[in-house]
């Protein structure tokens, strides 16, 4: 798929995952599975190209702070949104964790990796998550569906990967998916301009190394979610079928709905 990654002018990350081998050879639907981040910078002509895409579902993970700081410049007529009001923060908490005294690129990575390990267990993802399943076992042939966070790299990368497994997807392509999100992100290209604007905000002087695990994605990063997983629950199927409702019945109906 050389068009999976749509490239908005206001909607960072935002691309089709599927198309992606699953199940007994079979292949997942394209045009049925997006993911993304927020939509607050929205263009309008980002608008009218997604309007176009027919997405009826969209589950939003952001925290209730981040819908009221970004807003949602949704587009779609009848969408059914997918949300949770657990988790509120005054502060995002990678900004809490900057604000140390000194911080240096291993932190920032230490930061991340224990976001990944909590996050399959948070109260304030797991009814979404468990919701995005329970809409995809009967999304209508025509519609589509969305899951984005603020940047559409972490707690959509992880259900992302949690939706592949549940269609039969290898682990590496999972991790080909997940990695996509340094290039569908120009987390690179934007590495200076975030530097300088977080070092401005907090009064710091930092490397941008610093910075690179809140633009982008690291293969240890998901991979300590699976192991959490996998010491939480015992596996990945246990997990989804124990916290998100997704047992035997469920993830034949969701891969009856959406491989081809």
């Amino acid at each position: 798929m050389d068009d999976r990654v749509k490239p908005f002018e206001g909607v960072r990350n935002f691309r089709d995952f599927g198309g992606y081998e699953g199940a007994d050879g079979a292949r997942i639907k394209t045009g049925k599975l997006y993911r993304s981040g927020h939509f607050g910078e929205a263009t309008d002509q980002d608008l009218t190209g997604i309007e176009l895409l027919n997405i009826k579902v969209q589950a939003d993970l952001r925290r209730p702070d981040e819908r009221e700081r970004h807003g949602d410049k949704w587009p779609v007529s009848g969408v059914q949104k997918l949300f949770s009001d657990h988790g509120r923060e005054t502060e995002a908490p990678h900004v809490n964790f900057l604000k140390q005294v000194a911080v240096d690129a291993e932190a920032s990575k230490g930061w991340m990796r224990n976001y990944y390990v909590e996050a399959p267990y948070r109260q304030s993802l797991v009814p979404t998550y468990t919701a995005w399943f329970e809409m995809l076992e009967t999304l209508p042939t025509e519609d589509a569906a969305l899951v984005n966070c603020a940047a559409g790299k972490d707690r959509t990368g992880i259900l992302c990967a949690l939706t592949h497994h549940v269609l039969g997807v290898s682990m590496d392509d999972i991790f080909v998916d997940y990695e996509l999100t340094n290039t569908a992100a120009r987390a690179e290209e934007r590495l200076p301009e975030a530097r300088d604007y977080f070092n401005s905000m907090l009064g710091k002087s930092y490397d941008g190394e610093i910075y690179k695990p809140f633009l982008g994605v690291e293969r240890e990063f998901l991979e300590a979610a699976i192991a959490s997983i996998e010491e939480k629950s015992g596996s990945l199927d246990t997990y989804l079928e124990e916290a998100l409702a997704v047992g035997p019945s469920r993830r034949h109906a969701i891969r009856e709905n959406l491989l081809d």
